[in-house]
């Protein structure tokens, strides 16, 4: 994707042109991305976009002072001018003694990202074949009876090329391939309208679910909403779908996150050792699944990833660390450092497992008898100090077990951490997203409807 230099030159060179100009530790980032996305409207073509990139991203470190610069040039004369302006910039900063590179000892030894599959070796799929898979997707959502039109339709690749470089030895790059399908489709018509998705990517083509899978899928979940009205408010027991469960495990990970721990603003900040899950619930980052998107061997400051429990048997065991807010808490990194060209490392995880349970959603819903099955989500407003907790929310009322009727426009709240130590998962988390979790029962959330 560069005429000029391989990736691991180009980072090396910004790494030396650094050291020469007086860093006293340098790390670079070099990424070269590849895409095309076709969208399809009415069975005809809408749009088409390609693009081609070449960024990268020089990190200076001088007397414990930081500086980024970041660029899309990436002619030898403007490597030389980002390393000079990167350490001008450093001098001035504020000085910070958690700011470090690793310890050569500290760096991982397996850099070769082949075991995890991770960029597919098929050909770049063609404008004409990504355009008949939304076409596809597009027909089977329209063949669904209520449904009155699909508002977007496509299909998408990528390629991702990234090397990262640094001045205590450290060399390593993956390159990674995503495929991705999508469906937007509404049901009724003026203020009945009723619109709902389905989106797929996967590492793999081969992996992908079927255009009609992806389309009827949406056209269903878009039919079924119409009619929705408001529920009724008081406090109620609310399933999260697998759809958004996730977003409850965000917000637990958010709260372990070493930069809102320095801070002091998270409402687990004093909760190291305490339950903050049911007993016998996990939630374990594993990032070495093979095919999953966000899986990697090292970190973005070239540390050994590993599995690791950062809740086991419901209790707290970990926060999620980079070597900077693992200083300042004086405990080591966990290898979650994470970065862009254009900006330093941060503490942030990669592919997440949430226990699952035995039963089935079907099952949770006639546990709860009566209550809210979310669907979707929107809005957030959320407390970090408390762990306060409230969201517009829809999907479906449902009692004795049976949804009843399609809900939407009402709000649910409760406190995060109340509602984490209650909950009780389904078994049916999907096994490709990168965060595996499955339907939540939270019950006595507050619940604002008519």
């Amino acid at each position: 994707m560069t005429d000029r230099l391989p990736l691991p030159d180009l980072a090396e060179a910004l790494v030396d042109h650094a050291r020469a100009a007086g860093a006293e530790e340098a790390d670079a980032l070099a990424v070269a991305a590849r895409s095309l996305s076709i969208g399809v409207r009415g069975g005809r073509l809408e749009h088409a976009e390609r693009s081609e990139k070449v960024e990268v991203g020089l990190r200076v470190i001088v007397d414990r002072r930081q500086a980024l610069v970041s660029s899309s040039d990436i002619t030898p004369s403007t490597l030389r001018e980002i390393a000079e302006r990167a350490v001008t910039m450093a001098r001035a900063a504020p000085r910070d003694e958690a700011l470090g590179l690793a310890e050569p000892r500290q760096l991982a030894a397996e850099r070769d990202p082949a075991p995890l599959e991770l960029c597919d070796p098929s050909a770049e799929p063609g404008p004409a074949a990504l355009e008949e898979l939304g076409k596809a997707a597009e027909a089977a959502a329209l063949a669904v009876d209520g449904v009155a039109q699909v508002s977007e339709a496509g299909a998408g690749w990528e390629l991702v090329r990234s090397h990262l470089a640094a001045s205590n030895g450290f060399s390593g790059g993956h390159a990674r391939t995503s495929h991705s399908l999508w469906c937007v489709a509404v049901a009724g018509e003026g203020r009945e309208m009723q619109r709902d998705y389905r989106s797929e990517s996967r590492v793999f083509a081969a992996d992908m679910p079927p255009p009609e899978e992806i389309g009827r899928s949406a056209g269903e979940r878009a039919a079924a909403m119409r009619g929705a009205t408001r529920p009724p408010t008081g406090a109620f027991a609310v399933i999260f779908d697998e759809r958004v469960a996730a977003s409850l495990a965000g917000h637990l990970l958010a709260a372990i996150n070493g930069d809102a721990i320095v801070r002091g603003a998270s409402w687990l900040r004093d909760a190291m050792g305490e339950a903050v899950l049911p007993a016998g619930i996990d939630l374990v980052e594993e990032p070495h699944r093979r095919r999953i998107a966000a899986s990697r061997l090292f970190d973005a400051e070239g540390l050994a990833t590993r599995p690791r429990a950062f809740v086991e048997n419901g209790v707290l065991r970990s926060w999620v660390l980079d070597l900077a807010t693992g200083r300042r808490l004086s405990l080591p990194s966990t290898a979650n450092a994470a970065r862009s060209t254009s900006s330093p490392p941060r503490p942030a995880v990669t592919s997440i497992r949430l226990t699952e349970g035995t039963a089935d959603r079907a099952a949770l819903m006639r546990e709860a008898g009566t209550g809210l099955l979310v669907t979707s989500l929107m809005g957030a407003t959320i407390n970090p100090n408390t762990g306060d907790y409230s969201r517009g929310a829809s999907g479906f009322w449902f009692e004795d077990g049976e949804i009843v009727r399609p809900v939407h426009e009402c709000t649910i709240a409760g406190n995060l951490r109340e509602m984490l130590r209650s909950i009780r998962p389904a078994n049916d988390a999907d096994q490709w997203r990168s965060w595996r979790v499955p339907s939540l029962l939270v019950e006595g959330l507050t619940i604002a409807g008519e």
